[in-house]
């Protein structure tokens, strides 16, 4: 085991990244998704699996992560089942960081996967309309509140009280899908217009079917290693710069204002804690479930006033030549969203920073790989939130 450089915390670099087959995939299991991505995150690191001494995952067993470590055959001595929606990743990440910078771990391995879309189609499972009926969550579910129509009604709120229009959301959907045309590992791929988003079947008002998340399979996984470990693998590294998390509420009747999410908290803890202003940041990741968690993110996390975020949309902003390119891989509208798809935010801010993401490949005005992410995660209907700050160099 590498020695400590000092008594100092220790900088806690992603030094592996992975993919595993996402898309349309009706064979594997979800553990073996797990496996997959597992094992190109440890391959793409060069560091030998015995390095791993910590792990985290959600979503999978019924004592999530025992199971999918039993089934990786690792055996962890710091562990993580943290489970808040999509921001669990990144709160993940950063309670790994923080152990890691701690000494309480030397290398976390971060691992998700999910054949959400196959089970459907196999009958293995059915679409949920809530996540239970206990709790606080009873006083809703009589009336059909489900989750989609929670995201609907926050949005029609941004609508009433900044203006925002219909087509500022569509141009989320439009800019996504025009980022997912250069990602081969996009599911859809072919350019939609606002009108076609405008014109597609409504699912809850005012959101049509191109405004919500597509279903997919797949899986990813995401290394993060004590930088005694860096100069022994394979990948320049990628710096935990800075990171904050945040809960809000869980019913909506506890929710003080649908126009705020919980990033305006992470993401200035993040930016904080990292020394930097979203003014300094090359490009952002942001859960997209729907358009409107998109330009409501961009707000809270400081990019933008609150009220303008329909307008900062407009013209192309968030397209990959864009100021500020916003999911480069398409996101959960058009790439992939096999469920809990926050991990997939931290592995495109880190192939972006590698200068690894191809025909995708953000640049800097002076043709350099972008120097600093944001991949912000949200859960629930802005229940929750996770923001990490990352860097090269």
């Amino acid at each position: 085991m590498p020695s400590s450089p000092s008594s100092r915390p220790r900088k806690v670099a992603v030094v592996g990244i992975s993919l595993a087959d996402c898309g349309r995939v009706d064979g594997p299991t979800p553990y073996v998704l797990h496996a997959q991505a597992a094992r190109r995150a440890l391959a793409d690191s060069g560091l030998d699996r015995s390095v791993v001494d910590g792990f985290a995952s959600a979503g999978l067993g019924t004592l999530a992560p025992v199971e999918v470590a039993e089934y990786l055959g690792l055996k962890p001595t710091w562990v993580d089942s943290t489970a808040i929606g999509g921001a669990t990743w990144e709160v993940m990440a950063a309670h790994a960081a923080d152990a890691i910078a701690a000494g309480r771990a030397d290398a976390v391995l971060l691992v998700y996967g999910s054949t959400a879309r196959a089970d459907i189609r196999a009958g293995r499972r059915t679409s949920n309309l809530s996540f239970g009926s206990r709790g606080p969550l009873q006083f809703e579910v009589p009336y059909g509140h489900s989750l989609i129509a929670k995201y609907a009604m926050a949005a029609r709120r941004h609508m009433h009280e900044y203006g925002t229009t219909l087509e500022q959301l569509a141009e989320v959907a439009v800019q996504a899908r025009a980022n997912a045309a250069a990602n081969p590992d996009a599911m859809f791929r072919d350019p939609i217009t606002v009108d076609d988003v405008l014109s597609g079947p409504m699912i809850a008002d005012p959101f049509t079917k191109l405004h919500c998340c597509i279903r997919s399979d797949g899986g990813c996984a995401v290394l993060l290693a004590a930088e005694e470990y860096v100069p022994d693998t394979a990948k320049d590294p990628v710096w935990i710069l800075g990171t904050g998390e945040h809960v809000s509420h869980s019913t909506m009747s506890e929710w003080d204002d649908f126009t705020v999410s919980p990033a305006a908290v992470s993401g200035r803890l993040a930016f904080e804690r990292a020394g930097v202003r979203p003014a300094d940041i090359d490009l952002a990741e942001i859960y997209d479930a729907f358009t409107y968690m998109t330009l409501v993110t961009l707000e809270d996390l400081g990019f933008c006033a609150k009220g303008e975020g329909g307008a900062f949309i407009e013209k192309g902003r968030i397209g990959r030549s864009g100021e500020l390119p916003v999911n480069t891989d398409g996101g959960g509208l058009s790439a992939c969203h096999p469920g809990m798809r926050g991990l997939f935010l931290l592995v495109e801010s880190v192939r972006q920073l590698r200068g690894e993401a191809g025909e995708r490949q953000v640049r800097r005005a002076d043709g350099s790989f972008p120097e600093l992410a944001v991949a912000s995660g949200t859960g629930g209907w802005f229940c929750s939130s996770g923001t990490v700050v990352l860097g090269r160099g």
